[in-house]
């Protein structure tokens, strides 16, 4: 008896453990593929973010307070950018070239040296001239106390909440830091500018001659070895933008990388070299990008001028009263490779009380498409002219001309009333 007893327990044991076997193959293919091809970042902090949306694909410590190094000069770009012209005239000062300490990149500089704005720019993120920074924050706001303080007020203006800038180059100081998110929300800020990506993917600057310096041996290379095509760390879908490097803040990069259509941004901070001696910063910076393209794309919902809805129009004529209404822009969203097939509803927004006459192009509404949180919304647009209906017009002429006829035959019956009645009464007054 304790032998069958202890026959069927196995037995019940047996078909248990076929069973969660065959769940876990059923289950295994519908775990999130974000989740399964998650990339290994070493660095201490890390961010993969979107650049068109500003959705967040990948996430470590991003809110951890570190040290930007260089990477501050990508707000300095912005800063300058936003208020110089690039032919503007800038001179070197004493303190720009005489306040760095030993160590600290510079582009040999000149005291009393005039070059334009677009030069230094040039140098300041081909080459990450800490000189040419200084330059720059003094030609702007006169100091480098001042001209952070446009930095920092710039940071609380894109949204930045764990940001202090103290200088415009990132020279080593424990009140100037970042996080990860907040560099991100910058460089993606910054990348709305088509000069600053222009500066952030050249790859070879050059100074010429000047008034202080008479010889072009000034020649800069970019810090990002991404960009570099004979580089081991290259990486073709990238376009910019900064490296950072302070023993302090360890290796940083904020890089940008465009596929398809698909555009992202990292930022990798505090990275080293792992035990191969390879630079850590690349190595996360391109595996975050290759999980980036494997897990999402770019999906196009609907072309420009294409028919959202179909709306009839009151008072306008019946060969014009249809109304298509058309999208006026084409419409992409982020969406995850595993989703791409997945049809996507549009939720349509129709101005109020439209009516005739309506202009060929006139925008008549919106439409929003929403994917994991993000809305895409674009304008509705008239397809064509919706004309005003005449009949509508003589209608209501007709209704107005019986309106008039109806109170002229009741004035006219009520002085007809009124007169015998003043008749009648003179009669009798008469008698």
């Amino acid at each position: 008896m304790q032998t069958k007893y202890n026959f069927l327990f196995i037995k019940k044991i047996c078909i248990c453990l076929f069973l969660l076997i065959i769940l876990n193959i059923i289950l295994l293919p519908c775990v999130n593929a974000d989740e399964t091809n998650a990339p290994d970042i070493d660095s201490p902090a890390a961010i993969l973010m979107d650049l068109n949306t500003g959705k967040i694909l990948y996430e470590k410590n991003i809110n951890e307070k570190m040290y930007p190094a260089s990477l501050t000069k990508v707000m300095t770009a912005i800063v300058v950018l936003e208020n110089c012209d690039l032919n503007e005239i800038a001179t070197v000062s004493y303190d720009a070239v005489m306040s760095l300490s030993y160590g600290y990149v510079t582009a040999n500089l000149q005291i009393g040296e005039e070059l334009t704005i677009e030069q230094l720019l040039y140098v300041l993120m081909v080459g990450s001239s800490n000189d040419a920074a200084i330059v720059l924050a003094e030609h702007v706001a006169g100091s480098i106390e001042d001209f952070s303080k446009l930095m920092n007020e710039k940071a609380i203006e894109l949204g930045c909440t764990s940001t202090n800038f103290v200088n415009p180059n990132g020279v080593h100081d424990e009140n100037h830091y970042s996080t990860a998110y907040d560099l991100a929300l910058i460089a993606r800020y910054a990348m709305q500018n088509e000069t600053f990506r222009t500066l952030v993917s050249t790859t070879y600057y050059e100074l010429p001659i000047t008034n202080k310096y008479d010889k072009e041996d000034r020649v800069f290379t970019t810090t990002n070895s991404l960009l570099r095509s004979y580089d081991t760390y290259y990486y073709k879908y990238a376009t910019g933008i900064k490296t950072g490097f302070t023993t302090p803040a360890g290796n940083c990069l904020i890089a940008s990388a465009s596929k398809d259509n698909l555009e992202l941004i990292t930022v990798v901070l505090g990275a080293s070299q792992n035990d191969d001696g390879q630079s850590q910063r690349y190595l996360d910076t391109i595996s975050l990008f290759e999980y980036g393209y494997q897990t999402y794309t770019l999906k196009e919902v609907i072309k420009s001028g294409g028919i959202v809805q179909t709306v009839n129009i009151k008072n306008a004529t019946s060969d014009t009263k249809q109304l298509d209404a058309v999208v006026s822009n084409d419409v992409y969203v982020l969406i995850k490779q595993s989703d791409k097939d997945n049809t996507i509803l549009p939720q349509v927004n129709l101005n109020d009380n439209l009516k005739a006459p309506i202009e060929k192009g006139e925008v008549i509404g919106s439409v929003t498409y929403t994917v994991e949180g993000i809305n895409y919304t674009e304008d509705l647009l008239a397809s064509n002219e919706v004309k005003k209906s005449e009949t509508f017009i003589i209608v209501l002429g007709l209704i107005f001309i019986l309106l008039l006829c109806w109170l002229y035959l009741k004035a006219k019956k009520k002085r007809r009333k009124n007169r015998r009645l003043n008749k009648r009464i003179k009669n009798n007054y008469i008698i």
